[in-house]
C-alpha cells in the first residue's frame, strides 16, 4: 500500500460572518489518511472521496454562527490554534460535518453512518499536533526521538452519545525518520479511552498493562509497512487528566513494538465511527511533548525478580506470584514473559495468564522495570502445567460461518464466527476452506490465516482457543481478488 504523491493544500480563510472572525482554514485535496484498524486501500479511498464530493451539498466549510466553523468536507480540516482539526472521512460518502466552537472544543454535528462492525470504520473525525501526512501544526515540538522523550502528557475530555458503534481514541505515530509525507512505516499506538458498539482494535489481544496509572488491555499487529499497538483502557472513561502518554509510549518499547531510535511525529485524538456518530464531541484537549534532560538520568537497571511460584492453576489458567526485584530509584512494574512472549504486565508481584490450552505445559519469566524505562535480567524460569478440561476425549465440535463485510471491487473484508457445538470446551480451533476464484489473504487479525494457492486454514491463537460450549468468537482478515467473489464452503474442526 502506497500514498503515492504528498497532498496539495489549497489554503484559504472563511469570509467573516455575522460578526465572525477570520479563520484559517485548510482542505486536503488528497486523501490524508491510511489507518488501521484494517488496512486502507489507497484506490478505494479515493474513489469513495471523490463520490462524498458529488454527493455533498454546497460547499464543504460554512459558518454555523458567530463564533463557529462548520465543514462538510470529507477532508476538511480547521485550523485551532497550535492544533488541527481534520474531518478524515476516508471510507464512506455518507455526510459528516463537524463544527469548531473555539479554543479546541469540536463536535460531530451530522452523522448517521450504518457500516458493519467487523470492517474497517467509516471516517476517524479528530484533533492532531505534530505532522500528519507532511501537514504540520505549528509550535508542536515535535518530531522527537523516541529515545529521547522525556516528557509527554495529554488532557482530553469527551462528550459520548449512548447509542452507535464508534470508539474515542488517540493515535500515536512513529516513523522511522524525523518527517515524511507518506504512511509512516514505524508504529501506530492507540490509546482507547472508550468504545460502544462491540468494535475492537486491530490484530489480537496479547497482554495487560499497567503504564501511566491506568489497567489496559493490549492489543497488537502488523499491517504491511507498519506496527500497530493498542491500550484499551479497563472499564472506559470520558476523559483522562494530565496522561502520562510517555510511560505508555516505553511500554511498547519494552514490548518490541516500538524501535526507540525512531521518532514520534503526530499525535491525534477523535473517534473512530462505524455506526451513528452525531453528538460526539471534544470539549478540551492538550497534549505537550518534550526532549528530556541531556545527562545525569537514571540508567542503572533494576535488579531480576526473585524466582517465581507457580500459587494455581486451572485447565485454561496459572497463577505466579515473586519476590521483588529492587532498584536505585524504585520498581514500577515487572513484565511477565510465557516463554519468549509477553504475557502481561503488573504493577505487582503476582500475575494470572488465563486463555491457556488444557493439559499443556507453560515456561514463565519475569522482569522488572523502573521509571526511567530500565528493564532488569529475567528472573529464573518456572514450568506450570494446566489442568484437564472437561469432557475431554469426546464432545468437541464446531461449525465456521463466513460473511463479506466489505467490498470494493478489486480487494475485500471478511468476517468469520467460530461456534463451539460440542458439549465439552474446546482447547483449539481450526478453519479451512477452498476458494473458487483467485482470491488472495494479504492480512488478518485474530487467528493464525495461512494461504496455499487457493487453499486457506485459519488455526486459533493461544488466547481465543478455548471456548465453552455454544460460545463464539470472531476472526477476520482483507484479501485481493479479480472477477468474482463468492463466499466459499468452510470446515470446522475443534480439539
Amino acid at each position: 500500500m502506497c500514498r503515492g504523491s504528498a497532498p496539495k493544500l489549497a489554503r484559504g480563510p472563511i469570509p467573516p460572518h455575522d460578526g465572525e472572525g477570520t479563520i484559517p482554514v485548510t482542505r486536503l485535496l488528497t486523501r490524508t489518511r491510511l489507518r488501521l484498524p484494517r488496512l486502507r486501500p489507497r484506490a478505494a479511498a479515493a474513489a469513495l472521496a471523490a463520490a462524498a464530493a458529488l454527493l455533498l451539498p454546497v460547499a464543504g466549510l460554512q459558518p454555523a454562527h458567530a463564533a463557529d466553523v462548520r465543514t462538510c468536507d470529507p477532508q476538511g480540516t480547521i485550523a485551532a490554534g497550535d492544533y488541527t482539526i481534520q474531518a478524515n472521512e476516508w471510507n464512506s460518502t455518507a455526510q459528516q460535518c463537524l463544527t469548531y466552537s473555539g479554543g479546541t472544543a469540536w463536535s460531530v454535528d451530522t452523522a448517521n453512518f450504518g457500516l458493519g462492525t467487523s470492517g474497517a470504520p467509516a471516517t476517524y473525525p479528530s484533533i492532531f499536533k505534530g505532522c500528519h501526512w507532511g501537514n504540520c501544526t505549528p509550535n508542536s515540538g515535535l518530531p522527537i526521538q523516541v529515545s529521547k522523550l522525556g516528557s509527554a502528557v495529554s488532557s482530553w475530555s469527551t462528550v459520548q452519545p449512548a447509542s452507535g458503534a464508534y470508539d474515542v481514541a488517540y493515535d500515536l505515530w512513529i516513523n522511522s525518520t524525523p518527517t515524511t509525507k507518506g504512511q509512516p512505516d514505524g508504529t501506530e499506538i492507540m490509546i482507547w479511552l472508550n468504545s460502544r458498539g462491540g468494535v475492537q482494535p486491530f490484530g489480537g489481544k496479547t497482554g495487560t498493562s499497567s503504564a501511566a496509572g491506568h489497567s489496559w488491555d493490549v492489543w497488537t499487529g502488523q499491517q504491511t509497512s507498519w506496527k500497530i499497538i493498542s491500550y484499551v483502557l479497563q472499564g472506559g472513561g470520558t476523559s483522562f487528566n494530565n496522561l502520562d502518554v510517555k510511560a505508555l509510549i516505553d511500554d511498547a518499547v519494552s514490548r518490541g513494538s516500538v524501535n526507540s531510535a525512531h521518532y514520534l511525529i503526530d499525535a491525534e485524538a477523535g473517534f473512530e465511527i462505524w455506526q451513528g456518530g452525531q453528538g460526539l464531541a471534544t470539549s478540551s484537549f492538550s497534549f505537550s511533548a518534550s526532549t528530556g534532560s541531556t545527562g545525569g538520568g537514571d540508567t542503572q537497571a533494576p535488579t531480576a525478580p526473585g524466582t517465581p511460584t507457580v500459587t494455581g492453576t486451572t485447565a485454561s489458567s496459572v497463577s505466579l506470584s515473586w519476590p521483588a526485584a529492587t532498584d536505585n530509584v524504585g520498581v514500577t512494574g515487572y513484565d511477565v514473559y510465557r516463554g519468549g512472549t509477553l504475557a502481561g504486565s503488573t504493577a505487582g508481584t503476582s500475575f494470572t495468564d488465563s486463555g491457556l490450552s488444557a493439559s499443556t505445559a507453560y515456561t514463565y519469566t519475569v522482569k522488572a522495570r523502573d521509571a526511567a524505562g530500565n528493564v532488569s535480567a529475567a528472573s529464573a524460569a518456572v514450568t506450570a502445567t494446566t489442568g484437564s478440561g472437561p469432557g475431554n476425549g469426546g464432545g468437541n465440535g464446531c461449525t465456521a460461518t463466513y460473511s463479506n463485510t466489505n467490498d470494493w471491487g478489486n480487494g475485500f473484508t471478511a468476517d468469520v464466527t467460530v461456534t463451539n457445538t460440542g458439549t465439552a470446551a474446546t482447547h483449539g480451533w481450526k478453519v479451512t476452506w477452498t476458494y473458487g476464484g483467485n482470491q488472495h489473504v494479504t492480512n488478518s487479525w485474530n487467528a493464525n490465516v495461512t494461504q496455499s494457492g487457493a487453499s486457506v486454514t485459519a488455526s486459533s491463537l493461544d488466547w481465543n482457543g478455548a471456548l465453552a460450549p455454544s460460545a463464539a468468537t470472531h476472526f477476520g482478515f482483507q484479501g485481493t481478488y479479480s472477477g468474482s467473489n463468492g463466499t466459499p464452503t468452510l470446515s470446522c474442526t475443534a480439539s
